[in-house]
């Protein structure tokens, strides 16, 4: 199935397989059968496999031009996504209560880590990735793609505090959020947190932007086209 009809059903099994999970009877039930990791990274899987399915069908739909091309576009995606890459490489393993993704064990509030940078570091590297492919691409199929995932990134943020302070409670949320980021770079500008270098963080960095050289390397074989700009 193609055209309106298979981007349509690819973005509703996409929402589906998102929703589904997050109920806690469902959520509790999958990983009774199947364990933690085992849940974990079959999430993984289906959600990656899903997305991709999704950006296809994305690129198969009627093309209706909301503006033109522009070079310039090409490039922010291209300094867009290794900031990117670099936030979800510091992101995955760190502790981070305040968000999903991350443990509390070994999170220190007076030393947040990437949670000084941004509180939400994974759905900051889905908003600035969507934000930045619906700019390049102008036409209303790929608008609808990544300014929802955009859309959703940000939106996503606040429902994630809300739902944090009602678990945790206001005090405790408020002592482990003290020197966090809920824009990005906000406790460095303001004096609330400095970084710590470290090998730690080195290595993170080489995983980054692995991670953003693997993604310009699959692009044209996953998606068909290069993300380089024209010339490169």
């Amino acid at each position: 199935m193609g055209g309106w009809g298979g981007f349509a059903g690819a973005f509703a099994v996409f929402l589906l397989s998102h929703a589904l999970p997050t109920r806690p009877a469902l959520r509790a039930r999958l990983v009774a059968a199947l364990g933690e990791r085992l849940y974990l990274a079959t999430y993984a899987t289906v959600s990656v496999s899903v997305l991709v399915w999704l950006i296809v069908a994305a690129g198969r739909a009627p093309y209706v031009a909301l503006w033109p091309y522009a070079g310039w576009r090409i490039w922010l995606v291209n300094l867009v996504m290794p900031l990117a890459c670099l936030l979800v490489a510091f992101a995955l393993g760190a502790a981070n209560p305040l968000s999903f993704g991350g443990g509390e064990a070994g999170f220190d509030p007076a030393r947040p880590g990437v949670a000084g940078v941004a509180r939400h570091p994974l759905l900051l590297a889905l908003a600035l990735w969507g934000g930045a492919h619906m700019l390049a691409n102008g036409d209303l199929a790929h608008v609808l793609l990544f300014g929802g995932f955009a859309g959703f990134a940000l939106l996503g943020m606040h429902m994630l505090d809300r739902r944090r302070q009602r678990r945790l409670g206001a005090a405790a949320w408020a002592r482990l959020a003290a020197n966090t980021s809920l824009w990005p770079l906000s406790a460095l500008l303001d004096g609330r947190w400095r970084p710590r270098p470290g090998w730690g963080a080195a290595l993170r960095l080489v995983l980054g932007f692995a991670l953003w050289l693997a993604l310009l390397a699959l692009h044209p074989l996953v998606i068909g086209v290069s993300p380089l700009p024209p010339g490169l």
